[in-house]
């Protein structure tokens, strides 16, 4: 009786945000769609502004669940800066977690809105929401030979001459790392020896192509790159590295506090040719090894578990993510009280998931 209850209360810690993340979708969606289609005969930099206040309004929701409701530590070290800027965001990929760290930087420079992905390609199928990640900027991609430069290319340069601000994130290892897959760490090491590069331990061997495309696209509208580096604590065991946490193990508090290296790296010390920016990017990975290196296997205690450098525990303001909540909460609230609401909520589940379906597959 005991033991269910402890999973019962376990289990509520992630059906709250669950329910109101995945519950405001709709509502979310019809507005955007709203403003979608008034701001069809205006200046795309008009239709850009508002969608990238309301992109802010909702991640500014989903921050209110992973970090103030959560209340996980934030540890930065390195060099952050205050404003915002146009950058390309690269980062470690540990877990599901890693879309919402890229938000938690972004809201403290105030860029929030201006944070795009580029996506694994099978995630443009979400329902509702694979269509508006592409809508605000998302750019979908496949792997290796399947990789199409063209078409990234042509989107990343018409945010360009629109001026839309960029904040980003790519993830070059192109999956997960988990301690658990061998097989897939394995095969990553070997392609590395296969080229002559350093065989990496905590992280996998990046791929260059979205990297190389996105900064030569961009390179003269670009500030800087972000090299982010992140880990997880509390899911370690006796020292041995674990898996990091899913996005419902976070929401259930087994992370108690994240760490993110930031190395904000000028343009002009970036290579563009490709070969050489193949190199360049396996030492940046190189770098990040190191730091997780010492990170874990560090006989020092005062050098384990933490990087390099001094740390600043970053504390979010709910000012700045509950008023998103409520509004969100609210409308939906509204909206399900008639039934000509929850009606309208209905479909936009069913035909706003088939029709994003469908303009992805005729406009990728």
């Amino acid at each position: 009786m005991l033991l269910s209850l402890v999973l019962h209360t376990y289990s509520m810690r992630y059906l709250l945000p669950s329910v109101v993340l995945l519950g405001t979708a709709p509502t979310y969606v019809l507005a955007w769609g709203v403003w979608r289609l008034l701001s069809a005969f205006l200046p795309s930099r008009f239709y850009q502004a508002l969608d990238d206040r309301l992109y802010c309004v909702y991640q500014s929701m989903v921050l209110f669940f992973f970090e103030n409701y959560t209340g996980v530590q934030i540890l930065l070290y390195g060099d952050l800066p205050k404003n915002k800027e146009n950058i390309i965001y690269l980062a470690n990929h540990r877990s599901t977690v890693d879309w919402i760290v890229a938000d938690i930087l972004a809201i403290r420079q105030n860029a929030l809105g201006h944070v795009r992905y580029v996506l694994k390609d099978g995630l443009k199928w979400l329902p509702l929401y694979g269509c508006y990640f592409s809508q605000h900027g998302g750019i979908y991609v496949k792997r290796s030979a399947k990789f199409n430069e063209k078409e990234m290319r042509n989107k990343l340069q018409s945010y360009v001459d629109a001026g839309t601000p960029m904040y980003l994130v790519i993830f070059p290892e192109g999956t997960r790392y988990n301690p658990e897959q061998t097989k897939v760490i394995s095969s990553s090491q070997a392609f590395a020896a296969q080229r002559g590069l350093p065989v990496l331990k905590y992280v996998l061997t990046p791929r260059i192509k979205a990297t190389h495309v996105a900064f030569d696209c961009m390179k003269k509208y670009l500030d800087a790159i972000y090299d982010v580096t992140v880990v997880y604590e509390g899911k370690d065991n006796g020292g041995q590295q674990r898996e990091a946490p899913t996005m419902t193990e976070f929401l259930c508090k087994e992370s108690p506090k994240i760490h993110i290296h930031i190395d904000r790296i000028d343009k002009k010390d970036v290579p563009e040719e490709q070969e050489r920016m193949r190199r360049w990017l396996h030492e940046r990975f190189e770098i990040k090894d190191k730091m997780l290196i010492e990170f874990y296997e560090s006989p020092d205690p005062e050098r384990r578990n933490r990087f390099p450098g001094k740390s600043v525990h970053s504390k979010l303001s709910m000012k700045k993510t509950l008023p998103s909540m409520l509004i969100l909460s609210g409308l939906t609230t509204g909206m399900l009280m008639t039934e000509a609401g929850r009606k309208l909520y209905v479909n936009t589940w069913i035909y706003g998931t088939l029709l994003g379906c469908l303009w992805i597959t005729i406009k990728p």
